[in-house]
């Protein structure tokens, strides 16, 4: 392994941005740049042992900066939608603002995949890691507390691992997690639609017209949302006319309650493409996994190597609380209290299946 460091541009600021290349002797690789901790590259063999780029994104800093999508970038501090951009702590209310509607999504106006953070590198036991950290003051964004954030990415025998860490001296709220879209095919290959998703969830959060949850757990039995078995997405698409929830969505767009065993890290999905043999595991010990299908993804720049992303070119799992959790006594809650850690983990693992 090694860790190879480039420069990747300046922000407006003047601010120094940084790429570091996470490398196997194989030849698979991991990118993070510093701005808005974000995956940049992921690079892993098919069946034959061919190299391509997994993850969707750009080749230069000015298009992170004016593309909206939150394409590959670190969440926060809260991942997913609030509705009507409010929340109670502690019997007083948080006003925060709205920039999707009346309602808040991942982080505000300027989230945490807006900030540049700081970044080390560290090794043990032969496992490359990148630690990057920043702060967040209180009442940034609206939130209470000031929060001291820390995500280690660490890669190794095709394991990329996202260790998420946080304390704060108020109680606050907190939802992490990355926007990275997946396409195993290839990020200049097309749509995702012919690959085949599992979920391991019973169950998945209702959401009303705006995406915001009714506060319904519902069955997942009898729905397109019924992802036990491998699913091919193009199948479950097709499905939008029957199931209001889709059509709110545009597709898939909603998290899923992770049907869990026991304690510590569980397996929330796996995602397949025959046509190359690529498989992304995905293992978490957050209660929760967004599905986004990249419904609405669509660029107005040429991603890396000129492609132009169109709807489905990509799809996104992010693990999390639920969705609006701070309004919602029944969902896991999403509170971390004055001195105490956040600390969660999430796995993507890549490997290959011989059978189509």
């Amino acid at each position: 392994m090694s860790i190879v460091r480039a420069p990747f541009g300046v922000m407006p600021s003047g601010e120094a941005v940084d790429q570091y290349t996470l490398q196997s002797e194989d030849g698979s690789a991991v990118s993070i740049i510093t701005y808005g901790g974000t995956l940049t590259s992921i690079r892993v063999p098919d069946r034959t042992g061919k190299l391509a780029d997994v993850c969707l994104g750009f080749d230069t800093l000015e298009k992170y900066l004016h593309v909206p999508g939150y394409m590959g970038a670190l969440i926060g501090r809260y991942a997913n939608r609030i509705g009507d951009s409010r929340f109670e702590l502690n019997g007083r209310e948080y006003r925060l603002f709205a920039n999707e509607g009346r309602n808040t999504l991942h982080g505000g106006k300027i989230g945490f995949n807006q900030k540049v953070w700081k970044a080390e590198t560290a090794s043990e036991e032969g496992l490359d890691s990148l630690i990057l950290t920043c702060e967040s003051a209180d009442g940034e964004e609206g939130y209470p507390g000031n929060l001291s954030v820390r995500v280690t990415y660490s890669f190794g025998e095709g394991e990329l691992t996202l260790h998420y860490e946080a304390v704060s001296d108020q109680d606050t709220v907190i939802n992490l997690t990355n926007h990275c879209y997946f396409n195993l095919a290839g990020h200049a290959s097309g749509t995702v639609n012919d690959h085949f998703m599992q979920i391991n969830a019973d169950r998945f959060t209702v959401v009303r017209d705006d995406c915001i949850p009714t506060g319904e757990l519902r069955p997942v039995e009898g729905t397109p949302f019924d992802l036990r078995g491998s699913v091919r997405i193009a199948d479950g698409l097709a499905r939008m006319d029957e199931d209001e929830q889709m059509r709110f969505g545009k597709g898939y767009d909603h998290n899923f309650v992770i049907a869990r065993e026991g304690e510590g890290i569980s397996k929330a999905a796996e995602l397949f493409d025959p046509a190359t043999g690529r498989v992304m595991e995905t293992f978490t010990d957050m209660p929760g996994v967004q599905f986004y299908g990249g419904n609405m993804l669509e660029c107005d720049f040429d991603g890396k190597d000129g492609v132009r992303y169109a709807p489905h070119g990509g799809l996104c799992l992010e693990t999390q609380f639920f969705p609006d959790s701070p309004n919602q006594p029944d969902f896991p809650s999403c509170v971390l209290r004055a001195g105490d850690k956040y600390d969660y983990t999430t796995v993507y693992k890549f490997s290959v299946r011989e059978d189509a």
